[in-house]
């Protein structure tokens, strides 16, 4: 379980094509506070450390990830000097900052426009067709693993577009400050929405 509320951005430093990708993460983590077998979310993806270290630059972790997570997210994830936004499992008692987040990618968004509007940026997400009954205005998203709060949707043909607003500190101490027209997102929706659904398809049924 997480919040959404990013603590480091990792680097990819390698990648090893075995059964799955090995993916090695250089991070700032001190990872002697890391067990193995604990979970970090990569830009939303909920992975377990396999095997850890340190060097002089910090610490590193390694994760394997499978076909079936390559297939639910970005083509260009899972490369070599890859950005990744970072954050470890809550603990019981820590602070809920951001929202219930399961590190569990439900689809792929596209970045349509990216302005700005005083100090924050204003970015349109485009989402598909099975996405978009989830995403509702004031409500919660988690794009690349980050906890936003939708401002704005429009519905389309062929899904929706939702806004948000992304602030300076966000912008700095997350990849979402490269974000530009065209690129590709990781898209978890609100953990509600989606029971919420599963009830409204049962009572729809009754």
């Amino acid at each position: 379980m997480f919040t959404g509320i990013i603590t480091d951005v990792g680097q990819i430093d390698r990648i090893e094509a075995r059964g799955d990708l090995r993916i090695f993460v250089n991070t700032a983590y001190d990872m002697a506070t890391v067990d193995l077998g604990a979970s970090i979310a990569c830009s939303g993806v909920c992975l377990t450390v396999i095997n850890k270290g340190s060097h002089a630059a910090g610490g590193w972790f390694a994760v394997d990830v499978s076909g079936e997570t390559v297939s639910c997210t970005p083509a260009d994830q899972w490369t070599a000097g890859r950005r990744l936004n970072l954050e470890r499992a809550l603990k019981l008692g820590e602070e809920l900052g951001g929202h219930i987040v399961t590190g569990h990618v439900d689809g792929i968004g596209t970045v349509a426009s990216v302005t700005t509007q005083g100090d924050s940026w204003k970015v349109d997400i485009a989402v598909p067709t099975e996405l978009a009954p989830f995403i509702a205005a004031k409500g919660s998203v988690t794009v690349d693993g980050v906890s936003l709060t939708v401002n704005a949707v429009t519905d389309t043909d062929d899904g929706a577009v939702f806004s948000l607003n992304i602030i300076p500190h966000t912008q700095a101490v997350t990849t979402l400050g490269t974000l530009s027209a065209g690129a590709t997102v990781n898209i978890e929706i609100d953990v509600l929405a989606r029971y919420l659904k599963r009830m409204e398809h049962y009572r729809a049924k009754a």
